[in-house]
C-alpha cells in the first residue's frame, strides 16, 4: 500500500505540474498566437485554391510589394529575406510581412513619445569647451563623439568617474550599496527582472526608500518578463508605493508591435550616479541560479555629469508610458551633490530607439571597428553581424588590427548558437580570433581597442539590437574603465577555446545546410 501511495502521490505531483504549466501565461498566448497564425494560413491556402484569378493578383501584388522593400531604406538583410519569402509563397507573404516586416512600434505610442521628445526641447546640450577639449585630443575619436551628439542626441561629458565590474557578482554588491545611500529618487529600467533572491533584494530596499520617501519608478519590458513575473505585476509594486508601469504589454495577438521591446538596462540614483550594462535583475546574472554553466556579464557604474544623459532617457520613456508630464530639470545631477565631480576622461551615453532609421548601436560598433590601430577586443553574447559589420570587421583584421572576439560555449538559445558559429569561418579566414568561453555563457556587451577607447551597454551583435529594441550603452574615452575593459578581456582570453578552422568545417551536411537556412532567416533571430 505504501509502494501504491508514493506511486499514486508523485503521479498527482507530475499532474498538477503539467496542469500549472498548461495554464501559464506563456503558454496560454503561444497557443493563441499560434491558432491566430494556423487560421491566417488556412485563410490564404483557401483563397488560393478558390480561384486562379486571386493566384494572379496576389502574384501582381507581391511583385509591387517586393519593389516597394527594395526601394525602402531598411538593411539589406530584411530585403533580401521578407523579398524571398513574398515571391515564394505570395498570399502568406504579404500577410506575414503585414504583421511582422516593419520595424516600427505602434504607431499610437511612437506619436506620444515624439510629443515628449519635442516637449522637453534641447535639455540635452554639451558644454563647449568639452567638445573643444576632446577635438584638442584626437580628431578621429572627436568625430566619433560628435556623430553621438548630432544624430544621437547624446552629449559627451567629463566630470564623471567610470568604474567597470567584469561580473555580475561585483556589479551587484556596488549596485545594492549605491541604492541604500538613495535620499531622493531611484529610477530603474530593466529588460528582464525575476523572483529570486536577487530581485528579492532589491525589492525589500526599494520598499523601504519607498516607506521613507524616496520617489522609487519602475518600468520592465512585459515581454522580456512574461516567464519570471505574474500578470500584471506591476499593479503589486503600486500597491506598496513602487511607482512602476509595462512596457508595451504583451497580449496574444499578431503584429508589429511583438518586434519592438525596451532592452535596455538602466538605473539612476539622485541623479549623480548611474548603472548600466548587460545585467538584468535575475539570479542567473550573479550566479545565484546555474542555468548555462558560469554566467559571465559585466555592467559600469558612472558617477558625475554624465548620468543626466540616463535620467533623461529613463523620463522620457516613463513620461510615453504613464501619459504624465514631468518637470526634467528638477533631477539634474547637481541638484542633490553640491561637491564638485571628479573627472575621468570623456563620458558620452547614448540611446538607440527603432523610431527612427538611424542605427545608433552599430554605428558606435562601426566606428570603432574602422577606427581601430592595434587592437579590438570584443563580447557578446550573440554574433550575427549584417554585411556592413561583418566586412568591417574582417577589414579590420586584414589592416592588421589583432581583433578578438569572444562568445558564448554554452549557448541560452541553441538555434542562435548555430548561427553565430556560422560567421566564424569568414572571420578567420580574415584573421579574426573567435574565442568561446568555456566556463559557459557570456552575456556582456563590450568593445575596446588601443587602450583609449570602450563602450560598454545592452546592445548585442545581431538585427534585434541593432534594429528593433530600444538600448543604451556609454562610450568612453582615456577613462579609467577602458582599461579596465581590457583587463577583463585579457583575464577572459585564457579561460576561453580559441576556435580553429578545422572546428569550423567538421560540421556535417545537414548542420552546414541549417546555417545557411538560419542566415537568410537572421533578421528575425
Amino acid at each position: 500500500m505504501k509502494i501504491l501511495y508514493k506511486i499514486l502521490n508523485k503521479l498527482f505531483l507530475l499532474l498538477k505540474k503539467i496542469l500549472k504549466l498548461l495554464t501559464s501565461r506563456v503558454v496560454v498566448i503561444a497557443a493563441a498566437l499560434i491558432l491566430e497564425f494556423l487560421w491566417i494560413v488556412v485563410i490564404m491556402f483557401k483563397l488560393n485554391e478558390r480561384s486562379v484569378y486571386i493566384t494572379y493578383v496576389s502574384t501582381i501584388i507581391a511583385l509591387l510589394m517586393v519593389f516597394y522593400i527594395v526601394n525602402q531604406r531598411m538593411n539589406p538583410g530584411y530585403k533580401l529575406m521578407w523579398s524571398v519569402c513574398i515571391l515564394a509563397f505570395p498570399v502568406m507573404g504579404i500577410c506575414l510581412y503585414g504583421v511582422f516586416g516593419h520595424s516600427k512600434i505602434a504607431h499610437r505610442f511612437r506619436e506620444t513619445y515624439d510629443k515628449v521628445l519635442l516637449s522637453q526641447g534641447e535639455i540635452l546640450l554639451e558644454k563647449e569647451e568639452t567638445r573643444s577639449a576632446l577635438s584638442g585630443k584626437d580628431s578621429l575619436i572627436a568625430s566619433q563623439s560628435e556623430y553621438l551628439d548630432r544624430y544621437a542626441n547624446a552629449p559627451v561629458y567629463q566630470n564623471t568617474e567610470t568604474e567597470y565590474y567584469p561580473m555580475g557578482e561585483d556589479w551587484f554588491a556596488r549596485f545594492l550599496e549605491e541604492l541604500e545611500k538613495a535620499e531622493h529618487y531611484i529610477f530603474l529600467e530593466y529588460f528582464i527582472i525575476s523572483e529570486g533572491y536577487m530581485w528579492d533584494t532589491i525589492l525589500e530596499i526599494l520598499k523601504k526608500k519607498a516607506q521613507n520617501g524616496v520617489d522609487v519608478r519602475l518600468i520592465y519590458d512585459d515581454f522580456g518578463c512574461v516567464t519570471t513575473l505574474p500578470y500584471q505585476y506591476y499593479k503589486a509594486l503600486q500597491s506598496i508605493g513602487i511607482k512602476c508601469a509595462a512596457f508595451n504589454q504583451f497580449r496574444p495577438v499578431l503584429n508589429v508591435v511583438l518586434n519592438n521591446r525596451d532592452h535596455r538596462k538602466i538605473a539612476v540614483i539622485d541623479g549623480h550616479t548611474g548603472f548600466t550594462g548587460g545585467i538584468n535583475l535575475a539570479d542567473e546574472y550573479i550566479n545565484q541560479k546555474e542555468r548555462f554553466g558560469h554566467w559571465k556579464d559585466s555592467g559600469v557604474c558612472l558617477h558625475g555629469e554624465a548620468v543626466w544623459s540616463f535620467t533623461v532617457m529613463f523620463l522620457q520613456l516613463w513620461s510615453a508610458i504613464t501619459r504624465t508630464d514631468c518637470v526634467f530639470e528638477d533631477y539634474r545631477p547637481e541638484k542633490y551633490h553640491k561637491e564638485r565631480f571628479l573627472n575621468d576622461g570623456f563620458v558620452q551615453p547614448y540611446g538607440d530607439s527603432p523610431f527612427d532609421d538611424e542605427t545608433v548601436g552599430e554605428h558606435v560598433y562601426l566606428n570603432l571597428i574602422s577606427h581601430a590601430k592595434r587592437y579590438l577586443y570584443i563580447f557578446t553574447p550573440y554574433l550575427i553581424p549584417d554585411n556592413e559589420t561583418l566586412i568591417a570587421l574582417t577589414l579590420a583584421a586584414k589592416r592588421g588590427v589583432d581583433v578578438r572576439i569572444v562568445t558564448p560555449g554554452i549557448p541560452d538559445k541553441k538555434m542562435v548558437f548555430v548561427l553565430t558559429q556560422s560567421y566564424y569561418e569568414q572571420l578567420i579566414e580574415a584573421g579574426v580570433q573567435i574565442y568561446q568561453y568555456t566556463p559557459g555563457f557570456i552575456h556582456s556587451k563590450c568593445f575596446v581597442c588601443d587602450d583609449e577607447v570602450a563602450t560598454v551597454g545592452t546592445i548585442n551583435v545581431d538585427y534585434r539590437s541593432m534594429y528593433l529594441h530600444f538600448e543604451c550603452g556609454v562610450w568612453m574615452y582615456q577613462s579609467k574603465a577602458v582599461m579596465q575593459v581590457k583587463e577583463d578581456a585579457l583575464d577572459t582570453f585564457p579561460v576561453c577555446e580559441q576556435i580553429n578552422m578545422d572546428f569550423c568545417r567538421k560540421k556535417n551536411f545537414l548542420v552546414r545546410a541549417l546555417r545557411g537556412i538560419l542566415k537568410l532567416l537572421a533578421p528575425l533571430l
